[in-house]
């Protein structure tokens, strides 16, 4: 009966396809096949760290998309963002465009129906990752299938006609996108064209015909097909209502239209997209040689003669990545890293796991930078400031040679459990501006951790005049402490 209860049509029939061709008749395509006369192997680069900047670029690439649409996300949220962004890809499939929709199914609960309307169009295929049964309690896979369940796909990319795509940590909702009135989520993208693109669409092909891959129609989740007439006219509405609604804000910042145009000029880099396999899913976890990406951006750490930048919202090592980092101090290179404070944290039992690592690491020489809670000066999408800022920009300097974006965290389910994307960009022009920014920012938006006199961490905030020492960690209560304790001594580091 729970072997029933756990089934997941895996088997269901499922048609093989793989990323158009470029076309250079195309808006995209013409950009695309300017760029590589001009720059040859080099991709073009452009950073996009605001989040409704990031938004406004996916929406320009939908309305100007003409062939193909690939998508692929950890999480989907239900909300407006969501919304927008499913609702576009609607119009764009309406236009003819091929529209091919992955989603992984452990944290976008509640879209099971949208799901199911958008592949109910003739353009638009939806296909769930590694699903979770539609049988029962929607999480009862965990109970009885737990070594398949927790395997999760962390990839995300967006890539329009095969000439432009879009690779990072940007999960598809408002906190992503800095539009969430309470929280914000500081993150790190990259617009690239290019030869890269093509990697990306690969990636994307192999995922999306893996038998991990299920299209949504195997669940039966009954639509109707209706609906998306009403979907058309609040999309319509949502267009007319121009700068005073979310899409108009969104796509205020033409940067598609900038490229094109010429007013906007990527950066030309040798560039390299490394993604994990589907196939690290269906062994067992940690099992050699599974953990492409991770092993890929070890190596290059290693290779480091100066200084190593980590920026990562969830900082657990492991003992593998502590000799490393122990490693390259003990042969005179820096290592900085970057990651959330107890305050900021959206996860608590990472926090407690990470600064056990970190006062070992502090001992060795590293420094470490915890970002504030509330980010002095900083405000969200709409104009206000949020009460949480929580880091989400998974990044890493190499010598100021090499910069790495992408879905990778630097703790165990990201390196051995999930899988995980990302782009390594050779450009000391990239990297140096990368680094130089984050410098900038860090006194603002950071408190610096050091080990006192006694080898116990304190928090100190140094910016324009005002200095802060504290001896706890800084904006929580005793009662976040005491939860980060209580989770410190749990054996739950090899699942975070």
């Amino acid at each position: 009966m729970l072997s029933a209860c756990a089934g997941v049509p895996f088997d269901h029939p499922k048609r093989a396809s793989t990323a158009l061709p470029v076309d250079a008749e195309t808006p995209l395509g013409a950009i695309e096949l300017q760029w590589s006369r001009q720059h040859g192997d080099l991709s073009g680069i452009l950073g996009l760290p605001d989040g409704m900047e990031a938004l406004g670029a996916r929406l320009s690439l939908m309305a100007a998309a003409q062939r193909s649409i690939d998508a692929q996300y950890f999480i989907i949220k239900k909300d407006r963002a969501g919304a927008l962004f499913a609702g576009k890809l609607l119009l764009a499939a309406d236009r003819g465009v091929r529209v091919r929709l992955l989603v992984d199914d452990i944290f976008s609960p509640g879209i099971d129906d949208a799901a199911a309307l958008l592949d109910s169009h003739p353009n638009v295929e939806v296909r769930l990752f590694n699903p979770m049964t539609r049988q029962s309690f929607r999480y009862w896979s965990y109970v009885v299938d737990f070594a398949r369940a927790n395997r999760r796909m962390h990839n995300k990319s967006f890539t329009v006609d095969n000439a432009v795509t879009i690779v990072g940590g940007r999960n598809i909702g408002e906190a992503y996108f800095e539009l969430d009135q309470d929280v914000k989520f500081d993150d790190l993208e990259v617009l690239a064209i290019g030869p890269v693109v093509e990697q990306v669409s690969a990636g994307f092909d192999t995922f999306w015909n893996s038998e991990l891959a299920v299209p949504v129609e195997a669940f039966d989740i009954r639509v109707d097909p209706a609906r998306l007439e009403d979907w058309r006219r609040e999309m319509k509405a949502e267009l007319d209502r121009g700068d005073y609604g979310l899409y108009g804000r969104a796509v205020a910042n033409p940067l598609v239209e900038d490229i094109s145009e010429h007013r906007v000029e990527p950066l030309a880099a040798w560039t390299t997209l490394v993604s994990d396999s589907p196939e690290k899913l269906l062994k067992p976890a940690g099992k050699a040689g599974q953990a492409v990406l991770a092993e890929e951006k070890a190596g290059r750490m290693h290779a480091a003669r100066r200084e190593v930048m980590i920026i990562t919202p969830y900082f657990i090592p492991m003992e593998s990545g502590a000799l490393l980092i122990e490693d390259l101090l003990a042969r005179g290179v820096q290592v900085v890293v970057i990651t959330n404070s107890l305050a900021s944290t959206n996860h608590l039992p990472v926090y407690a796991s990470y600064a056990k690592y970190r006062n070992r690491l502090l001992r060795a020489g590293a420094r470490f930078y915890e970002i504030r809670a509330d980010e002095t000066g900083g405000q969200n999408a709409w104009g206000n400031r949020p009460e949480m800022v929580t880091l989400h920009s998974k990044a890493t300097v190499v010598d100021r040679d090499t910069v790495f974006i992408g879905s990778l965290n630097f703790d165990p389910r990201s390196i051995l459990i999930n899988t995980e994307m990302g782009m390594f960009i050779d450009s000391r022009q990239a990297a140096t501006r990368l680094a130089d920014a984050i410098y900038r920012e860090l006194p603002r938006v950071s408190y610096s951790v050091e080990l006192n006199e006694k080898g116990a961490p304190r928090w100190i905030y140094r910016n324009s005049g005002i200095e802060e020492v504290h001896d706890t960690p800084p904006q929580t209560s005793w009662w976040r402490r005491f939860m980060a304790g209580f989770y410190g001594v749990l054996p739950l580091e090899n699942q975070l």
